[in-house]
C-alpha cells in the first residue's frame, strides 16, 4: 500500500556511488515538492480549497529521512518509520513549493535513527518535529 508520498513525481531513491557511508549524526537531506495530488486536503469540504494535508505532509517528512537513510545503507538493507512527533503549525495552499528537511541527530545500536525534520515554503515553517526508523533487512535481497 502506498502512502501520500509515494504516488508523486519524485526523484528515485539512490545509493551512495561511493558505497555504503558511515550512519553518523549530522547527516541531511532535503526535497523539494509541490503542494499536489495525494497530499492535499480540502478538510472533508469545509474549506472551499485545497492545503497540504498533515499526513501528506508527514509522508513527506517520512520519505525524506527514508531516502537519506537508504543512500548511507549496504544493499539488502532499508528502514521502516515507527514514531513521529509532529507538529503542523502553518498551512500551505495547493500548487506552493514546499521543501522537507530531514537531519540524522543520533544513533544506536547502529540501527535505531533519530531525526529532526521539518516542512517549509520558502522561509516559512510548514511542519517540524522528530521521526524514528528502525534498519530492516530486505526479504529476498542479499545484505551488502
Amino acid at each position: 500500500m502506498a502512502g501520500p508520498a509515494d504516488s508523486l513525481d519524485l526523484p528515485k531513491p539512490e545509493r551512495n556511488p561511493g558505497g555504503p557511508a558511515p550512519l553518523e549524526p549530522g547527516a541531511e537531506r532535503t526535497d523539494e515538492f509541490t503542494v499536489e495530488g495525494p497530499l492535499l486536503t480540502d478538510v472533508g469540504g469545509t474549506l472551499g480549497f485545497s492545503v497540504l494535508s498533515t499526513p501528506g505532509m508527514i509522508g513527506m517528512m517520512e520519505r525524506t529521512s527514508a531516502v537519506l537513510s537508504y543512500a548511507l545503507l549496504p544493499e539488502g538493507s532499508a528502514t521502516v518509520g515507527f514514531e513521529v512527533c509532529i507538529k503542523h503549525v502553518s498551512g500551505a495552499a495547493e500548487g506552493s513549493t514546499c521543501t522537507a528537511s530531514a537531519k540524522l541527530t543520533k544513533v544506536e545500536d547502529g540501527r535505531k535513527l533519530f531525526f529532526d525534520v521539518e516542512v517549509k515554503e520558502g522561509q516559512r515553517t510548514i511542519g517540524v518535529g522528530t521521526h524514528q526508523r528502525r534498519v530492516v533487512q530486505v526479504p529476498g535481497a542479499e545484505a551488502g
